[in-house]
């Protein structure tokens, strides 16, 4: 008896200090590139139509869409506006298949023209093609097409102001636009809303001189979610660092209810990007450092867990699971310390721990997108100085 129980506990001590063994690493699989589907200053991004990828963006001063398949091989190609210019920067696709693409084009001929206002700051580095007036660009446009490339309407939103959309989201009862509107003491964000039709409602100005809107969420109870950045107050909450990174819900008669700031002490922060389940992504700078910031919050606002890694500083991030950025540094979690920034894409569980991680070449300064479908699965795209690329995932 006495030897099993010297065995029995010999045993113990010798089990415990595995089960309590630190975590194996994850390694990082690198990404496959699908497809390179232009030059930075003509493709703003891109989106999926069943077994299609459509890329949005500015060719010759146009706002333009075509559509490719896997291999790459161009399947339409559509001219979306015959103004002056235009220019297409953010896209959606309805449950149908329909791409609601949002952009800026000049006032309508035989408007009065307004009285000239201040060049809109650009707090994401958007890249506007050289051959484009800003200063024209003074109505929020829609236009949806169709999966097959068929143009089903164009709809504008004149405006008194330079403006430029950042981001649209889209469910069956219509689609909102998010962005930011300039004035003569600086530049406000704005929502822009469209029923199922295309019509507009009337435009909401977010703050007043120093706040962008760079990503909104439409909620089932009619309301909206909208995050971005801030150095103003907003809704009572003043400021808290040098700009705040803000989510403002507003209600569906467009007035602003609640507003929840993100900030760091003299410093900066943004959220670059929100999925409709309020998994936020954006960056910090602060103290001479820039980090990617992830955070998962439920509908009430609360924080359910956050990362923050060293990178570049702009993030994506799509449904609850992805973020995406260029990374600078270690990850705790993975095999992973890159000595030239690189892409890396994480994927977490509904706890908010890591369980993959992929990542692109070096030489890509921009993420640019983020996708995820259920023809494709993951499709991350990457801006080089040279050209726009679009990776996918390799099985596990």
């Amino acid at each position: 008896m006495k030897r099993f129980v010297a065995f029995v506990v010999l045993a113990l001590l010798v089990i415990v200090p595995v089960s309590q063994a630190a975590p194996k690493k994850i390694s990082v699989k690198p990404m496959q590139l699908l497809t390179t589907i232009g030059t930075p200053d003509e493709v703003s991004g891109a989106v999926v139509s069943g077994k299609s990828i459509i890329i949005f963006g500015t060719k010759s001063s146009k706002a333009y869409a075509r559509a490719i398949d896997r291999t790459g091989k161009e399947l339409w190609n559509l001219t979306l506006d015959q103004s002056a210019a235009s220019v297409a920067t953010s896209a959606a696709v309805d449950s149908a298949g329909d791409i609601w693409i949002a952009g800026a084009t000049p006032l309508a001929l035989g408007l009065n023209p307004p009285a000239s206002t201040a060049a809109p700051v650009n707090p994401d580095n958007a890249v506007i093609p050289p051959s484009v007036f800003i200063g024209d660009l003074q109505a929020v446009t829609i236009w949806k097409v169709s999966a097959a490339g068929a143009l089903l309407f164009t709809n504008t939103l004149p405006t008194s102001s330079v403006l430029f959309p950042t981001a649209i989201t889209v469910d069956k009862n219509g689609a909102s636009v998010v962005g930011i509107i300039a004035n003569e003491k600086g530049n406000a964000g704005f929502l822009a809303n469209v029923d199922a039709t295309g019509a507009f409602s009337k435009l909401l100005q977010i703050g007043a001189v120093s706040t962008t809107a760079d990503a909104v969420a439409r909620h089932g109870d009619g309301s909206f979610t909208v995050a971005g950045s801030s150095s103003e107050t907003l809704g009572g909450k003043k400021v808290a660092g040098l700009t705040d990174g803000i989510l403002v819900k507003i209600s569906k008669a467009l007035k602003i209810t609640t507003v929840v700031r993100s900030s760091v002490t003299k410093g900066k922060r943004i959220w670059n990007s929100a999925s409709n389940s309020l998994l936020l992504a954006g960056e910090v700078v602060a103290g001479g450092k820039t980090e990617s910031a992830i955070t998962k919050f439920s509908l009430a606002y609360a924080p359910s867990w956050s990362y923050r890694f060293a990178s570049t500083g702009p993030t994506l991030s799509a449904s609850a699971t992805q973020a995406f950025f260029i990374s600078t540094g270690a990850v705790a979690q993975l095999n992973w310390n890159p000595k030239t920034p690189t892409p890396l894409l994480l994927t977490f569980d509904s706890k908010g721990l890591i369980t993959a991680a992929d990542s692109g070449p070096i030489g890509q300064k921009e993420v640019l997108g983020l996708l995820i479908s259920k023809e494709f699965g993951v499709l991350a795209l990457t801006s080089s100085t040279e050209s726009v690329s679009i990776f996918t995932l390799l099985p596990r």
